[in-house]
This record gives C-alpha cells, sequence and structure tokens, in this order.
C-alpha cells in the first residue's frame, strides 16, 4: 500500500465511511486539531528523560492513554453524523483524566496569577498541545448536534490535563513558572 493515493489532490478527503469532504470543512479542521495535538503530546513525552524526571514512565503510561483516546475522540469527529462510530469517547476516559489531574494538581502550588505558557521543552510542548486541544473543542462545539457530547467533554478536560502536565513537569524539572504581570505601558 502507498501512502499518497492522489484523491485529495484536489482539496477533498474522506470521512470514515467513504464520504468526501471539502479539507477545509469544520469537521476535518476538529478531527485534523486532535491530530495535531496527539503529534505536540508525543513531542512532549520526547523531551522528557527519566535521568532528570523520575516521573517519566508514569507520564509515558498516562499519555499513552490519552494518546489512544484522543485518536478515538477524533475518528469519531471523522465519522459522519448517523453512521455507526468504530471507537468512541466513554465516561471512565474522562474519569481517568480527572484522577490524574486531581493526583499531580495535589503536587502543586496553588495558582494566584495566570501563567505564561513556556519552561521546559516538555512542559512548553505540553502547553501547545493544550491550545491546539482548545481549538478541536471550538470546532467539534460548531458541529451542533452531531457530536457525541462525551468528545466534548473529553476535549475540555483534555486541556486541563495537559495545563496542569504542563505545570508539573516545569515544576519537577526545574522550571518553574512565570506569571503574567497585568501591567499596562
Amino acid at each position: 500500500m502507498r501512502i499518497y493515493t492522489k484523491t485529495g489532490d484536489k482539496g477533498t478527503t474522506s470521512l470514515i465511511y467513504g464520504q468526501r469532504v471539502s479539507k477545509n470543512d469544520i469537521r476535518v479542521e476538529a478531527y485534523g486539531s486532535c491530530d495535531e495535538a496527539n503529534s505536540m503530546i508525543g513531542m512532549a513525552l520526547s523531551h522528557l528523560r527519566s535521568e532528570y524526571f523520575n516521573g517519566k514512565e508514569k507520564a509515558e503510561q498516562v499519555f499513552h492513554k490519552v494518546q489512544t483516546d484522543l485518536f478515538h475522540a477524533g475518528a469519531q469527529l471523522a465519522t459522519p453524523a448517523g453512521k455507526e462510530v468504530k471507537w468512541t469517547i466513554k465516561e471512565e476516559d474522562i474519569t481517568f483524566m480527572e484522577n490524574q489531574i486531581d493526583e499531580w494538581e495535589s503536587d502543586l502550588a496553588a495558582l494566584h496569577n495566570f501563567i505564561l505558557p513556556g519552561g521546559h521543552p516538555s512542559g512548553a510542548a505540553f502547553h501547545v498541545a493544550r491550545t491546539v486541544v482548545r481549538r478541536a473543542e471550538r470546532c467539534a462545539v460548531s458541529l451542533g448536534e452531531e457530536v457525541n457530547p462525551l468528545v466534548l467533554v473529553y476535549l475540555n478536560r483534555l486541556s486541563d490535563l495537559l495545563f496542569v502536565a504542563a505545570r508539573f513537569i516545569n515544576q519537577h524539572l526545574g522550571s518553574g513558572e512565570q506569571s503574567l504581570h497585568a501591567e499596562k505601558s
């Protein structure tokens, strides 16, 4: 099987079940943003080194599940309305993230100001992934009732998890956080 099919050369792509749509369709933007976030999570993980971060193995386990679930969310978004969904997001996927958020957040200082994205390359990449997930969420909301409500909850919670992961990793790798100063010039 070749990687190139030439079927998208005129600006269309196939959804699951073969329906062709424009590559600028909001559904394509939604699942494409999930794919982009998934890639950014992979980049974030690639910056972790076990000799510097003793939580690397746990983070990899957490995000292996998250990346798989995010792929499933994207597949749901790529499935046309009224068609059977092959992979679904479940309540337990959301609960898994909430439990991880609670665990990591219990080790973090309380936030009193907005923080600027950055820090360790892994933390910064998790911040980028968070913003891409927010884009996926906005696109999914635009699809309205065509989207499983659990996908919307999943994307919302995932952005929370990514924010906490960025903070947790930055703290444990000594990168700290830079607060936003709301001064006007």
